[in-house]
Formats: C-alpha cells, structure tokens, sequence
C-alpha cells in the first residue's frame, strides 16, 4: 500500500505558511482561467482521441509534476506528499440525468492512460451509482466537467476543508473567439497547500500542455519531476 511521504519540517520553507492557514486562519481559495486549447483539438481531431481524456490527463500531468498539489496529512495529522496522484473525474449519465465519479490510474504516457480510461469512461456512462468502482482510493484528486455551460467564475464551499489539502478542477463548455477555442478552468486549492504564485505556475503548466500538444500523437512524454517535486 502507497503511503503520503513526510515532509521535513526542519527544511520545509512553507512549514510557517502551512501552519498559519491550517491552523489559525484555515481557507480555500478559487481562480478560474481560461486556456486556449485550440491546437489541442487539432491534435485530437487527427488522432480520433477523447477531448475529456486529454483535459484529463493534461490536468493529471501537470499535478503530478509540483509537491504543493499533492499535499496529505499523515494519521498524526503531519503534512505529507502523495508520490503520484491519480484522477478521479465525472462521467454524466444522460439518460438518468446523473452522474458518476470514477477514477484511472495516472500514466505518463498519454496514450496509454486513453485507452485505459476510454473503457472506465464506457462503463461509468450507464452506471446507476455514483461511485460504480467502489470507494475511491485515497491518493486521488478530483475533476468535474459542466460541459453544458462557459463560466468565468466558479467555487466551491467544502464543509470539512481545512482537511482536503488537495486540488479540485472544474471544466467548462469551450468558447470560440477569434478564430480561437477556450476552455473555462477552475482551480480549488487549499491555501496550506499552495499560494497564489503555486497555482499561477500550475496554471501555466497547464496552458504548455495545451499549446503543445504533440504527447495527443505519440506515447513519449513521461512526468517532469523537478527538485521541487
């Protein structure tokens, strides 16, 4: 079984920050941005790949490449790193007008990851629970799509947040504008986990992926891991 990393505490620059909004003033806070994800439609239009697979998985790979997302605490209740995160997402039930969450393990290689999870996404559109696969494991995070709106604002208010120190991500209905295509994003994070400047560089880890989408044709991109990783 995979157990959250301790942090060092004794090294840990943010350890007076995490303290304080964990603590004394615990709170989330919300950015929605847009992303342009006009080449990587192209990208998908020529492969025949899922669009919500690769929002998926570009979200997936950005998360994994930066420690402040994916921030645990430990049974004594220390501040711990997941060595991998995995995502857990919605897949909508038209029929029933629900929705289930389900999760696939995270891989490196894009390709592979699709056509795992193209199957989980199959199954998980007919099922008439909201959690078919069972209890979610504890080293996932969440994505959430709203396809049916754009949005420039969106929030969440978790009862219990000063615990959930991990990222949630909420997708939204694509844009045209100016011959270009955006896509809503909203960042929920836990400000014990990251500050602005953390998620501000996620965000552009993000928009990289997008711009440059040649992992969509070819199972060469593995996860960056950074000394900050």
């Amino acid at each position: 079984m995979v157990l959250p990393e301790p942090i060092d505490l004794e090294t840990w620059t943010r350890r007076e920050t995490f303290e304080y909004y964990r603590e004394k003033v615990p709170c989330t806070y919300a950015i929605t941005v847009e992303i342009d994800v006009t080449q990587l439609l192209a990208a998908l239009r020529r492969t025949g790949r899922k669009t919500y697979l690769a929002q998926v998985w570009a979200i997936a790979n950005a998360v994994n490449r930066r420690r402040e997302f994916r921030m645990a605490l430990t049974e004594d209740g220390a501040p711990a790193t997941w060595p991998v995160l995995h995502p857990a997402f919605t897949v909508f039930n038209a029929e029933r007008e629900t929705f289930a969450v389900v999760w696939s393990q995270y891989d490196g290689d894009f390709v592979a990851f699709h056509e795992r999870t193209a199957e989980v996404v199959a199954d998980a559109a007919s099922a008439t629970t909201m959690f078919p696969q069972g209890e979610l494991p504890p080293d996932v995070f969440d994505v959430s799509s709203v396809p049916w709106t754009h949005f420039t604002g969106f929030s969440l208010q978790i009862d219990g947040g000063p615990r959930h120190l991990l990222p949630i991500f909420t997708i939204g209905r694509h844009l045209e504008r100016g011959g270009r295509t955006f896509m809503p994003l909203a960042v929920q994070a836990h400000h014990a986990s990251a500050d602005g400047f953390h998620t501000a560089r996620l965000v552009d880890d993000i928009r990289e992926l997008m711009a440059m989408p040649e992992w969509v044709e070819r199972s060469a991109l593995r996860p960056y891991r950074s000394s900050q990783s």
